[in-house]
């Protein structure tokens, strides 16, 4: 008992929380999305944010800001990249309506029958908390218009998850010799935001 409570006695300091975006350009600049499965590694990024944060003991926290990318703890190599993309599309593969897609695959999600959405209430007041006015029925059309056929690449991401947190000690992230924490674009190639909180 004394030791816990010499322990409880012993002050903090003040709570260190760190908060950044980092934008990642796209892999192809100026093309247009063509839903292509790339692979960044953050670890640079984050390795930075984490030694300018101070913080000594903690976690950082990496979080996706988008439902078709991931974040995941892997080897960074290029060859296992390829595989992992070769993988995912054997998971889930395009719907025959996309651009990925093989026509004749009888391959069909519901997510991408656009014509018929928004047929919820939740998924309509979405929309307009957007700011599309889906009540207009021009403004509806241009929604669904610039509404990718991508359904796999949202449960895609599901399967690998959209954060990791990781553990720093001494100032350094804990991970091991050959992981690197990575972003999994699943609907790119395209610019995307990751957020970084240190604590």
């Amino acid at each position: 008992a004394d030791a816990v409570k010499s322990a409880s006695a012993v002050p903090l300091g003040d709570p260190v929380c760190v908060s950044q975006d980092v934008m990642v350009p796209s892999t192809c600049p100026g093309e247009e999305p063509s839903q292509q499965i790339t692979v960044v590694d953050l670890t640079p990024h984050i390795t930075a944010l984490v030694e300018a944060s101070g913080v000594r003991e903690g976690t950082i926290t990496v979080l996706s800001r988008h439902t078709t990318t991931a974040i995941t703890i892997n080897e960074w190599e290029s060859r296992l990249v390829q595989d992992i993309a070769s993988w995912l599309l054997k998971l889930a593969p395009p719907d025959d309506r996309s651009v990925r897609g093989a026509h004749g695959a009888n391959i069909r999600y519901k997510h991408n029958d656009i014509n018929l959405r928004p047929d919820s209430a939740d998924e309509r007041q979405r929309c307009l908390d957007n700011g599309w006015n889906i009540r207009d029925p021009q403004e509806l059309e241009r929604w669904r218009m610039q509404e990718p056929i991508n359904a796999h690449s949202h449960l895609l991401s599901m399967l690998l998850g959209s954060s990791e947190s990781v553990p720093i000690t001494s100032g350094r992230m804990v991970i091991g010799q050959w992981q690197s924490i990575m972003l999994v674009d699943i609907d790119g190639p395209r610019s995307r935001k990751v957020g970084l909180q240190v604590r």
